[in-house]
């Protein structure tokens, strides 16, 4: 290990810490039955690509989750460390300048050559993106190019000490030149990774073969098929029938049947996911901080995660999960107070004249039930407002416009790069590129900027602390509930590892017993 890796590994202890309540859950490979070398695996996933497979896009995670796309280095959650994947080791030599090291054994499923040309070649693609990757964009990163064949220098605008950590991001991903092509992204055996995309049916589903000249080793599994189901309970069902060996990212409402069925195991983590009620603070009446304090203070938190999750999540203290370093472990779950709730309302320029909408995403069945919940409860305080369940894709365009009330959402804050601060980056900054709420605050910007290049962890964590304290104080949007990760896997599989960060499901270890 160089001198860069010991110094980001020492630096990043903390969010070991952090990630210990997210270590992942596998299946058991104590099994007597034996592998079947010719056995395929389907696994229901909750995203589906619509991005015409534009690694800047979350298209990419599709990708990772398939065995096909492979990043420089990777995030490993059970060491909870940067590790090598596609680069064998990495030193900072400058506060701006990191150098990577390619494998040489590596070549991409079309038989050309793994380089330090390609690699430049794909990342620069990304940056040069219309729409940038939220982890890897013209803002972290400056400049990548080639020092030799073997070789990789990336510039970065100012100190960026999670580098490592955005090169882990699947947006990072690197695939064969040919795979850039005039009508987008062909990742039809383009990869590196043990699996071959081979087929793929538009908006249904993603076939995959064995990759036989894999550079980290033999493949178990003969392939697999990634199907593209965004309704959750659908996801649960088809796990119960056979018909998907692995169900991802089951809802709370069907944890109970599966939990009773013999044929599935149930795969629990804690999760840096949050469900949360954005809400759209660049318009009326949302643009109101009290109105949104009054939001907060009509909900019981705590009701609703024992009623609706069943127990399987927590109510929320703010943006951050108690259990995290750079928490406040002051904030307490927000107490439902009705009376100054309609004060709130009462003294604001709210008007009932036409119902707001609560948009209920369609990939967690949970949110119909909860956006319910709201409603009524919202009625007890003089909010009006209509739930309406739709697909996230189908609305995206528009609450990034801006052009909604309130959503239900969740986001996994580790899912960028594995510390928060592509999280806060990207959600809540002005000009965040992922920021739903539409939230500006010039002091929690500054917090930003500042924690984006110190290199003391724990000054960072003081920071991050103190920018959640401002989107608490602000009531940026109402945080529900702490969530788990929840994947059901059906007995004959065997070495599934559970990834709370969803980047990893077809790996070369995956097995299924005949």
């Amino acid at each position: 290990m160089k001198l860069g890796q010991l110094r980001v590994a020492a630096g990043f202890a903390a969010i070991a810490l952090a990630l210990t309540a997210c270590s992942s859950t596998s299946t058991s490979s104590a099994s007597n039955a034996t592998a079947d070398k010719d056995a395929r695996v389907v696994v229901a996933n909750f995203r589906a690509p619509v991005s015409n497979w534009a690694l800047e896009s979350d298209d990419a995670y599709v990708l990772s989750i398939a065995g096909c796309l492979e990043t420089l280095t990777k995030y490993d959650q059970t060491e909870k460390k940067v590790e090598p994947m596609l680069a064998t080791s990495w030193k900072q030599t400058s506060d701006t300048v990191w150098e990577f090291d390619l494998r040489k054994n590596v070549k991409f499923q079309d038989g050309t050559a793994f380089d330090a040309k390609a690699v430049t070649s794909a990342m620069n693609h990304v940056l040069k993106a219309t729409a940038p990757a939220r982890a890897v964009n013209p803002k972290t990163i400056k400049k990548v190019e080639a020092v030799d064949a073997d070789t990789v220098r990336v510039t970065t605008p100012a100190a960026d000490p999670l580098l490592p950590y955005r090169m882990a991001s699947v947006n990072a991903g690197v695939l064969s030149p040919a795979a850039y092509t005039s009508k987008g992204i062909d990742p039809m055996n383009h990869c590196t990774g043990p699996f071959t995309p081979v087929s793929e049916k538009s908006g249904q589903s993603l076939t995959l073969d064995r990759n036989e000249n894999y550079w980290d080793g033999d493949v178990k599994l003969a392939g697999g098929e990634i199907r593209y189901i965004t309704e959750g309970a659908t996801r649960a069902t088809q796990v119960q029938t056979g018909e998907a060996d692995i169900s991802m990212s089951i809802p709370a409402t069907s944890l109970a049947t599966l939990e009773a069925d013999s044929k599935i195991s149930v795969l629990k983590a804690d999760s840096p996911r949050t469900s949360t009620l954005y809400l759209n603070n660049s318009r009326a009446p949302f643009d109101d901080v009290n109105l949104r304090k009054a939001a907060t203070m009509s909900l019981d938190l705590p009701a609703m995660a024992a009623s609706i999750y069943e127990g399987a999540a927590q109510p929320a203290t703010g943006p951050f999960a108690p259990s995290e370093p750079w928490a406040n472990s002051d904030l307490a779950v927000p107490a439902v107070n009705i009376e100054e709730a309609k004060k709130l309302v009462e003294a604001s320029d709210y008007k009932q004249d036409k119902p707001l909408e609560i948009i209920a995403i369609t990939e967690r069945a949970e949110f119909a039930g909860v956006g319910a919940i709201i409603q009524e409860q919202f009625k007890q305080i003089g909010l009006k407002a209509n739930v309406v369940t739709k697909s996230y894709g189908s609305v995206e365009p528009d609450v990034l416009a801006g052009k909604y009330d309130m959503i239900l959402s969740q986001r996994n804050r580790m899912i960028d790069i594995a510390d928060p601060i592509g999280f806060l980056q990207a959600d809540y900054t002005c000009e965040g590129g992922y920021n739903l709420s539409h939230y500006c605050n010039k002091d929690y910007d500054k917090l930003i900027s500042e924690a984006l290049t110190e290199n003391d962890q724990t000054k960072r964590n003081d920071l991050y602390r103190q920018a959640g304290d401002i989107l608490a104080e602000d009531a940026a949007n109402v945080w529900l509930v702490n969530e788990q990760a929840i994947d059901g896997v059906g007995n004959q599989v065997q070495g599934y590892v559970q990834d709370p960060l969803t980047r990893y499901v077809l790996t070369k270890d995956l097995a299924k017993t005949k």
